[in-house]
């Protein structure tokens, strides 16, 4: 599989104060955060442009991890009302939330125009098993919507909608696998998500285009269509320092990370192939590319999967080993 390139990043300045809940995101303390790039699709550059302008913000304090996004879109509709319906049936915005970027125990938080919440935890991407635990939520979760334009109304053009969410971190610290609030410098796994549906009027109402897929906007792309793929989320790296002062610091274990999900890639192929897991790199056909100062990989069978691992000496001197497991976790020593 091709893996995209280095994911996109952002630094999360600390609120001036909490943030009122509204969905307009006309607090001041918005001024101090950056908008993000604007979504591409999932697949990234091979598709064309999205057709709206989709663009978030993020800002943290001790209480809440604040996410703040705006969707243009000539015609808001929603129709789901219950808690943890399937949101993405509506057109929808998406948070995902990977704390200590091992590609497992991550976060799902979606949203449509009703402020209709879809809450979830996966202990695993569904390509390794794993299933949605729709069950758990997010007490203390805020949330609002603001639409510039009116709510299921075809007889008018709309500008779009605005997204607030505050999610405590004593909520994502059960499973973070590391510290919630995080530290200055701290670096999370985070990706956002909008699914836009195509539309038509029928008797006065908005109803989907028949027999025709959902697209896929993205913050980081993921070169495929899904987005249950935590390696290429993007860093977010939460910052105490004056907003705009900080500067984003690079994952040296990135290249190797991907060097490894390529050979964890691989080896999904073998199995599917041969009905079971390569024993060797030989066996496998691995031609490893790896950054200069890393050791071959040592790849080992254990019980009915294996690990897959790389020992380097960093840019930063430290010298570290990075592992992948057969159910894509990955770690670093």
């Amino acid at each position: 599989m091709l893996l995209p390139e280095h994911p996109r990043h952002y630094i999360c300045y600390r609120a001036r104060k909490p943030l009122r809940i509204d969905g307009r995101l006309d607090d001041p303390a918005w001024q101090d955060a950056e908008w993000t790039e604007e979504f591409v699709d999932i697949e990234g550059d091979k598709k064309p442009r999205p057709r709206f302008r989709t663009r978030a913000k993020m800002l943290w304090d001790d209480r809440y991890f604040y996410i703040g996004a705006e969707l243009e879109e000539p015609h808001v509709w929603a129709t789901l009302t219950r808690r943890d319906s399937i949101i993405y049936h509506d057109n929808d915005f998406e948070v995902f939330i990977d704390p200590d970027g091992d590609n497992h125990n991550y976060y799902e938080l979606e949203i449509n125009a009703l402020n209709t919440v879809f809450d979830l935890r996966l202990e695993k991407p569904y390509k390794d098993g794993g299933t949605a635990l729709i069950e758990w939520d997010i007490p203390g979760l805020k949330t609002a919507v603001h639409v510039e334009g009116t709510l299921n109304d075809p007889r008018d053009l709309d500008r779009g909608w605005s997204v607030e969410i505050a999610i405590p971190w004593v909520v994502l610290a059960e499973y973070a696998g590391c510290p919630a609030p995080p530290r200055n410098g701290d670096q999370w796994r985070v990706n956002f998500s909008r699914v836009e549906w195509l539309v038509r009027v029928v008797n006065g109402k908005y109803e989907k285009v028949p027999n025709t897929p959902e697209d896929n906007w993205v913050w980081s792309p993921q070169g495929v269509i899904d987005m249950h793929r935590p390696e290429t989320w993007g860093y977010v790296q939460f910052s105490t320092a004056q907003p705009g002062k900080a500067r984003f610091r690079p994952d040296v274990s990135y290249p190797v990370r991907m060097e490894l999900m390529r050979l964890y890639y691989a080896q999904q192929a073998f199995r599917q192939k041969h009905n079971r897991w390569a024993g060797s790199l030989q066996e496998l056909g691995w031609q490893p590319a790896l950054p200069e100062g890393c050791e071959p990989p040592v790849l080992r069978t254990v019980g009915d999967g294996y690990t897959a691992s790389i020992r380097c000496r960093f840019a930063d001197g430290r010298v570290r080993t990075v592992t992948v497991r057969h159910d894509s976790r990955l770690w670093v020593d």
